[in-house]
């Protein structure tokens, strides 16, 4: 006698588990001689009860707010390279900050950079093996 395959033997135990699920359903359709139950009403909706305002905006953000840099940080091997990009009118200090893997690796934070309004900067960091996290810290001149 042969062995069955997995797919057959899970295939048999999906059949009866479905017919196990769906069979109480089938038993309680309704008789063809009875009639269909009661749909349920739509719900009805009162225009009167909608507001005719919008609702309230969020306030704008101040112009004192609006501050730092966008930046992307790509880890290849144990380089690290973070690309910053300032859109505000306030330059913003930005520093790349790289955390090793290896205990006996030294971690880096950079030099803090000066990002001009529209400015853009690349920074740069390593370890000398794997690198752990990296990430850009910013603050105001």
């Amino acid at each position: 006698m042969r062995a069955r395959s997995s797919g057959a033997l899970s295939l048999l135990v999906t059949s009866v588990v479905l017919t196990a699920l769906l069979g109480p359903g089938a038993l309680a359709q309704t008789a063809p001689d009875e009639p269909a139950p009661e749909a349920v009403a739509p719900a009805v909706v009162d225009l009167a009860e909608i507001p005719a305002e919008p609702p309230a905006q969020p306030a704008r953000t101040a112009a004192r707010d609006l501050f730092g840099a966008d930046c992307d940080t790509e880890i290849s091997g144990s380089t690290v390279t973070a690309y910053c990009h300032n859109r505000y009118p306030q330059t913003d200090l930005v520093r790349l900050h790289v955390e090793c893997d290896r205990w006996w690796d030294v971690d880096g934070d950079g030099a803090a950079v000066a990002v001009g309004p529209a400015g853009r900067v690349e920074l740069a960091g390593r370890c000398w093996k794997e690198v752990r996290s990296a990430w850009v810290s910013h603050q105001r001149p």
